[in-house]
């Protein structure tokens, strides 16, 4: 009779084994309920909203505040033919590239390599003055370097000193001038993130290669940079999707002028969107800055793809 009891509890045994699944699934929501719920209250929400509003004829003011439509692909027709739609494409592309790929990017790089082995003073002199920048609000590096930059500015100031021709740099140079105020700004994120990934690569493959004859370029060509590889494709897609979000910067430097020469998507469709009231034709321009971030991203994942 022991011997049948056990043999029938087995199964039993087995079959509620299946059950913990479950409520392990329901003790796992349980305390990621809040916060999932904000995220699809407050992310998800949003971005449904601003999808649907894209169709409509949604507006700050007039008859789309009062009695909003679905126009369908109206929004996006006029928005191919909108001649300023290329020009602040092709200015985002200029911006991301300038200020993020090869700005924040390679010269966070080249300050991470310089620091290694370096001693604890210059590592903190230098990584306390590039940190400096980062901390700063996005508006008062933005008013620094319109103050640098301006017809009777710093730089001007030092220009006339040496005998040198001033220029309105802001004026003349717009694309510049955001450009190199953002990797002035940014360049600290991709300092820490590759001074964290360098720390983390083994020094005996490099004693090993070293002893082999390989120099300080092949060491870090073959070596270095296939082992952080997973960290700047990392490094790479945060500080592109924040660059193509830079409103403020570029806004209070040049306000996307003179006329539209630092006008990117993101201040194209600020205008559109508040200045102009139209908010379904500023969602559809929101789209198109996605659809950028997203073909950045899947770039960087095909490049970059770590190997398994």
């Amino acid at each position: 009779m022991t011997a049948t009891t056990t043999v029938d509890a087995a199964p039993r045994r087995r079959t509620g084994h299946a059950r913990p699944g479950s409520r392990g699934t329901l003790r796992w929501l349980g305390p990621m309920g809040p916060a999932l719920l904000l995220l699809l209250l407050f992310v998800a929400g949003p971005i449904i909203w601003c999808f649907y509003s894209a169709f409509t004829n949604t507006a700050l003011t007039g008859v789309g505040a009062q009695n909003v439509k679905f126009v369908g692909l109206a929004n996006f027709q006029r928005m191919f033919a909108d001649p300023q739609l290329t020009s602040a494409v092709i200015l985002t592309l200029v911006f991301v590239i300038g200020s993020a790929i090869v700005g924040q990017n390679l010269i966070g790089l080249l300050i991470s390599v310089l620091m290694q082995g370096r001693g604890r003073v210059i590592r903190s002199v230098v990584g306390t003055v590039v940190l400096a920048a980062w901390v700063l609000p996005e508006i008062v590096a933005a008013f620094i370097w319109y103050a640098f930059l301006n017809q009777q500015g710093t730089l001007n100031n030092i220009l006339h000193w040496f005998g040198l021709a001033s220029q309105n740099w802001l004026y003349t140079t717009p694309m510049l001038a955001v450009i190199l105020a953002n990797v002035w700004r940014g360049t600290a994120f991709s300092m820490l993130v590759y001074s964290a990934a360098l720390g983390e690569v083994p020094p005996d493959i490099q004693e090993s290669a070293q002893v082999d004859g390989a120099g300080v370029f092949q060491r870090f060509w073959y070596i270095t940079l296939p082992l952080i590889r997973r960290q700047i494709m990392t490094n790479l897609m945060l500080i592109t999707l924040q660059t193509l979000g830079v409103f403020t910067l570029i806004f209070a430097m040049t306000a996307g002028g003179p006329g539209t020469k630092s006008q990117t998507l993101a201040l194209l469709m600020y205008q559109q969107a508040f200045k102009f009231s139209d908010l379904a034709y500023g969602m559809a321009i929101a789209f198109v800055l996605l659809a950028v971030g997203g073909i950045f991203s899947a770039i960087y994942m095909r490049v970059l793809k770590p190997e398994i």
